[in-house]
């Protein structure tokens, strides 16, 4: 089973997603996700670590909540200091220290940061354990770090036990 579906978690995810996004549910849209469920965790499993066990699934949900509200209120925030005067904007760079030691979940770390609207992370420095992060606009960095790893490093700490 596992040579044909290497993250069975991944491909019902992806079929799910597809299926949400197809404009109708017709036979051919659940072949065509169940090709893409299935072929592209094939496809990216050298990619993947080894085992990853979610210690809390609960604390995940909680933080995906978190997350998809922390993406419409700063599409709205981002919308508004675009159409804005562009002087008053302060963009900067940041190094957010990492708690986490665990490749895998920094990552994801630095991925939820970016698909925050107005935040990008630009690295992660393992040597000096920071995420780098741009954002369009930052009023003041120690809030903005202290943010991030209240929001997102914490639970992720807790989700997956490191």
């Amino acid at each position: 089973m596992t040579r044909v579906l290497p993250r069975p978690g991944l491909s019902l995810l992806i079929l799910g997603v597809w299926l949400i996004l197809a404009p109708a549910p017709t036979l051919g849209q659940v072949l065509i996700g169940v090709m893409l469920a299935v072929a592209l965790p094939l496809a990216t499993r050298g990619f993947w670590p080894g085992e990853i066990r979610l210690r809390r699934p609960l604390v995940a949900l909680r933080l995906l909540g978190v997350v998809l509200g922390d993406i419409v209120t700063a599409n709205l925030l981002v919308a508004r200091q675009v159409l804005g005067a562009p002087e008053r904007l302060r963009p900067a760079f940041m190094d957010v220290p990492l708690g986490i030691a665990d490749p895998f979940v920094s990552t994801l770390l630095g991925s939820i940061v970016s698909l925050t609207p107005g935040t990008v992370s630009v690295d992660i420095d393992r040597g000096r354990q920071v995420l780098q992060v741009h954002a369009l606009h930052i009023e003041d960095p120690a809030a903005t770090i202290a943010l991030i790893k209240a929001r997102y490093e914490t639970p992720l700490k807790e989700i997956f036990g490191c």
